[in-house]
């Protein structure tokens, strides 16, 4: 198997956790059956093995109804888990160590008997959060402040995925029935409908996040044929599409530095595209066998993604792809260039003697300079060069 996967368990969605120091957790959401309850458990992240700890390090028993899915603030203090019944459980982190970890759940008060929320999503920024009911409606609320800024109902059929984009001001949402809306965070306004053809549904939606391509890329069925599509975010037009999954998706991803896209299909396989050249630099390919994948989302820190299914639980694979520049690599990359220059032009002010060799009168001392003319020399008692002019008369 490609990665590493939690304990078993009927999981139904899970989520990364920001930590600082890169100690990142996982948040693992598992369905009842029978005398099991349904639970909500916090994994610690390896980053050296790639894979998740063999037991959680924190838990919560759901009492009522399953979990549907998960939203975490950018922070990783806070994070909200919807309910099969209805709502959401808003839960604070404390702690962010493998032994030190504590969660405390809170009422979300606007959301109680609000009914099934299939989708939640926190703006970049985290000063936003959004949720989509099946039934169709949405709602954005300042965060933490919880204040309504838009509580619209049947904006669509049902809700089918929704996206912040980079500098939180627009949220893209998509509907089960293939249309998809784009709306103004700041004040709930709507401002615009995608374009599409009659024979097209959008599906899933992510906005780019390299801070360079203002794009909105949608996943497009057209038939029996699947497409990524990008649209233009300055002028919301459509500007292109291309094939890269090759079959019906159920997941996209975008990494947090934007250089990825990932797309998970509804068969277990996933691929990732390398956003500059919008080519597949990654395959794994019945990862989650014969199983839809559910969630799918890269890690803060390092080039692995999270993925879940109903079949195969939480799994962690580490993508092939180039390993990044670390900071300190950088450092160390620009002091050898810096030695190598130095290295250089002592041997090149040493060995060039044919550069200083100009023809010499018969009498005349050579005119190339000694390096203790230009470095100084150590054995001089005279420290101050200036002091060779003697005062300055007025």
């Amino acid at each position: 198997m490609e990665g590493s996967s939690s304990s078993q368990g009927t999981v139904t969605c899970a989520a990364w956790i920001r930590r600082p120091e890169n100690a990142h957790l996982v948040a693992v959401a598992k369905a009842g059956h029978g005398d099991q309850p349904s639970l909500l458990e916090i994994f610690s992240f390896d980053p050296k093995t790639a894979s998740l700890s063999s037991s959680p390090s924190a838990a919560y028993v759901i009492e009522e109804g399953d979990p549907v899915g998960l939203a975490v603030h950018p922070s990783g203090d806070d994070f909200v888990c919807s309910t099969t019944v209805g709502g959401c459980i808003w839960f604070e982190l404390y702690g962010g160590r493998e032994t030190n970890i504590k969660l405390l759940p809170k009422e979300l008060i606007p959301l109680q008997g609000a009914g099934q929320q299939k989708c939640l999503a926190f703006s970049v920024d985290g000063s936003r959060f959004a949720s989509g009911g099946m039934d169709g409606h949405l709602r954005i609320f300042e965060w933490p402040s919880l204040r309504a800024i838009l509580d619209e109902p049947r904006v669509h059929k049902s809700f089918q995925d929704m996206d912040f984009s980079l500098d939180s001001e627009f949220l893209a949402t998509t509907s089960s029935d293939g249309s998809a809306r784009i709306w103004k965070t700041n004040d709930g306004v709507p401002l615009t409908s995608l374009t599409r053809s009659s024979d097209e549904k959008i599906e899933l939606c992510r906005f780019s996040k390299d801070g360079t391509k203002p794009f909105l890329f949608c996943t497009i069925q057209k038939g029996n044929k699947a497409v990524a599509a990008v649209w233009d975010i300055s002028t919301w037009n459509r500007i292109g599409h291309k094939k890269l999954l090759g079959k019906p998706a159920s997941i996209m991803s975008v990494s947090l530095d934007g250089k990825y896209l990932a797309l998970g299909s509804k068969d277990g396989d996933i691929c990732v595209v390398e956003v500059k050249k919008m080519e597949i630099c990654h395959w794994s390919k019945r990862l989650h066998l014969g199983s839809c994948i559910a969630s799918l989302e890269f890690c803060p820190s390092e080039r692995v993604v999270l993925t879940t299914s109903n079949q195969w639980g939480a799994m962690v694979t580490k993508l092939a792809v180039p390993a990044d520049w670390k900071e300190w690599q950088i450092y160390l990359l620009l002091l050898g260039l810096f030695l190598a220059s130095a290295v250089a032009f002592y041997i090149f002010f040493e060995k060039s003697d044919s550069f200083w060799n100009f023809p010499l009168a018969r009498d005349q001392p050579p005119l190339r300079p000694k390096i203790e003319t230009i470095l100084g020399d150590p054995q001089s008692d005279d420290q101050n060069i200036w002091g060779a002019f003697g005062p300055l008369d007025m």
